[in-house]
């Protein structure tokens, strides 16, 4: 018997729908949740229209079959959905719709474009597949004449792995009764920049600073609703179930703090060195993080890898952060203070579900666009009320002690010339940038000192 697939019955509205809908094939994801023992679909998404002029009638005729599939597109979309995804949620597969014509090209089509789905998403991501995870994704063929569907698995880790059958059910209000669980991530991070090669240590460093952050959030100790749970305990331990599910009317809510480590231990060897620097940046707030965990006794230790794995995604907006900074420190070479506002991030339902996703929204556009993108990578119309903007808010410069930031680190440049001798070119430079990519608010200032 091979893995059992609890489907939303709005899965089946909307896969229904697109098989009613006049096009020579679609191809699209599924989004939702994994366990051990099967897993739960909530969404299914279409890959977006690719707008594209083609005049050569034999290059119109191979758009018109399986061959014609761009891969590059559907695995990009799957990548730019992934990253919108709260902890706990992840791309489960790829589906297909075809007319009775295409059937038998379907399987191995498919085949393609999970396994280049899944490289898509893993290439950037900074979590990966352990022994405890799940590695089989799901394929799903539709006819859209016969309205046969056609479910198999294939394991992902294995390149030369063979379909499975597979269990495909449809259930109403799969995902009515999980579990939230939310934290907020304090983050105090610095990167010095190189005296000699600014723009190469800058990137070199800010890696070796993700990581070493990464490292301490995989490491840290999980505080739930202020305890400390056994990682094997099940999570909803000693709750009351009925026949239709939990007793409580509403979502239950976990707050989580995740505990870092506060020293190297002992038997670990320091790599710390002296490194000549005119400046460095640092980043400093907090980050507003969510996961979803199924009710189908879920471990502690379930729920707080997927929270980590929200962390870790948001993390990659650092990398960014750091990538602006680079482009401005190349324009500009002398710099007073100035403020650079970050985009917000946003939480957003879906479908009527309390399940959200995020987005951010830049300083100069409305809801209006961020609707919009929706509308487009996850082909749904989203009402305005449904956009949650309360969880992370832009900094508020008038009220932030940014100058006493400012003397503090001239302070900590002074010393600094001290321990690493440096001779700089007898001129002050300094930036202050902050940033809106917290709950108060994420701050990252640069600076420059010198003799």
């Amino acid at each position: 018997m091979g893995r059992s697939y609890i489907v939303d019955e709005t899965v089946e509205k909307y896969l229904s729908k697109l098989s009613n809908e006049v096009q020579p094939f679609v191809t699209g994801l599924f989004i939702g949740q994994s366990s051990l023992s099967k897993d739960y679909v909530v969404w299914a998404v279409k890959t977006p229209s690719k707008e594209e002029q083609v005049e050569d009638d034999g290059k119109k005729r191979q758009l018109l079959q399986l061959g014609g599939i761009d891969e590059e597109w559907v695995t990009e979309h799957a990548r730019q959905a992934a990253r919108m995804l709260p902890g706990g949620l992840m791309v489960l597969g790829v589906f297909l719709v075809t007319p009775l014509e295409l059937s038998k090209e379907a399987q191995n089509t498919l085949r393609k474009l999970v396994f280049a789905v899944e490289k898509a998403i893993m290439k950037r991501s900074l979590w990966c597949l352990t022994e405890n995870d799940v590695s089989d994704r799901v394929v799903v063929h539709i006819c859209s004449v016969t309205r046969k569907v056609l479910c198999r698995t294939y394991d992902i880790l294995d390149p030369k792995s063979s379909p499975r059958p597979a269990d495909w059910k449809y259930q109403n209000n799969v995902s009515t009764s999980w579990p939230l669980l939310e934290c907020t991530i304090d983050i105090d991070l610095t990167v010095p920049l190189s005296a000699v090669s600014a723009n190469h240590e800058l990137e070199a460093n800010t890696k070796n600073g993700l990581k070493d952050w990464t490292k301490q959030i995989q490491q840290s100790v999980c505080l739930t609703n202020g305890q400390v749970k056994e990682e094997d305990k099940e999570l909803l331990e000693g709750q009351k179930k009925s026949a239709k599910g939990f007793v409580q009317p509403n979502v239950q809510t976990f707050t989580v703090q995740l505990l870092t480590p506060l020293c190297r231990r002992s038997e670990e060897r320091s790599t710390a060195r002296v490194l000549a620097c005119n400046g460095s940046i640092t980043l400093k707030g907090g980050v507003h993080c969510r996961a979803y965990i199924h009710t189908n006794k879920p471990k502690v230790r379930e729920a707080v890898q997927s929270l980590k794995k929200h962390v870790l995604i948001s993390l990659k907006l650092f990398k960014r952060v750091f990538h602006l900074v680079k482009n401005i420190f190349k324009k500009k070479k002398s710099l007073k203070e100035e403020h650079h506002t970050l985009p917000q991030r946003v939480f957003v339902s879906l479908h009527g579900s309390h399940v959200t996703v995020c987005d951010y929204l830049f300083g100069d556009e409305a809801a209006a666009d961020l609707q919009e993108r929706f509308r487009e990578m996850f082909d749904c119309d989203l009402p305005e009320e449904q956009i949650i903007m309360t969880k992370e808010a832009r900094a508020d410069f008038a009220n932030t002690d940014l100058n006493r930031r400012s003397e503090e680190l001239k302070e900590i440049g002074k010393e600094s010339r001290k321990i690493a001798k440096l001779t700089i070119v007898p001129k002050n430079m300094g930036v202050v940038f902050a940033a809106a990519v917290a709950f108060l608010a994420v701050a990252f200032s640069l600076f420059y000192f010198s003799d």
